[in-house]
């Protein structure tokens, strides 16, 4: 973390998160750093679900990863890797509805083929993803493993001039 913010980082992404307690060791590490430099930026949160059964590693679902981190005030709360997009869809969809913070994706290019490598499209994969800011379910999208710059740009233009989620204001708050 120190050397990140050293380094001019204005926001931090705990990532790839396969297992809740490490995540909360590693959010409780960087609020240690901040406190010690006196100086914080925004953090972001991205789990993995590892397939079809929908939960994480560690056998969470998106809505019980979310209420595990909740307590880290995070900028966004997402979902990355493991899955392409179309696959991710119903577990953005659950973040969508139970999160008051940004929501954010960065799926794979579909899942690896027998070479590990990813055939998904930059067309197909900013189909799908330009469909979910469509329906309102991000702030923030991006791509993991597989994307190429071309799957980036191609993110780029189905979301460009689609309005972000609308945040919730936190249920029963003044």
């Amino acid at each position: 973390t120190n050397g990140l913010l050293d380094g001019g980082a204005d926001v931090l992404m705990v990532e790839t998160i396969f297992d809740t307690l490490n995540a909360k060791a590693a959010l409780f590490a960087i609020e240690e750093v901040f406190d010690s430099r006196g100086a914080r930026v925004p953090v972001m949160i991205s789990g993995t679900i590892t397939d079809a059964s929908g939960r994480t590693l560690s056998g969470q679902t998106a809505e019980a990863f979310w209420y595990s981190v909740r307590h880290a005030a995070p900028l966004a709360i997402g979902l990355n890797c493991a899955l392409g997009a179309r696959d991710l869809r119903a577990h953005v969809d659950v973040l969508a509805q139970v999160a008051d913070v940004n929501v954010s994706t960065h799926p794979n290019a579909g899942l690896p083929n027998a070479f590990g490598g990813y055939d998904e499209t930059p067309e197909d994969m900013a189909a799908v993803i330009g469909e979910f800011a469509r329906a309102g379910l991000v702030n923030l999208v991006g791509g993991c493993c597989g994307t190429t710059p071309a799957h980036i740009a191609a993110i780029t233009e189905a979301v460009r001039g689609v309005s972000p989620r609308q945040v919730p204001a936190l249920r029963g708050a003044a």
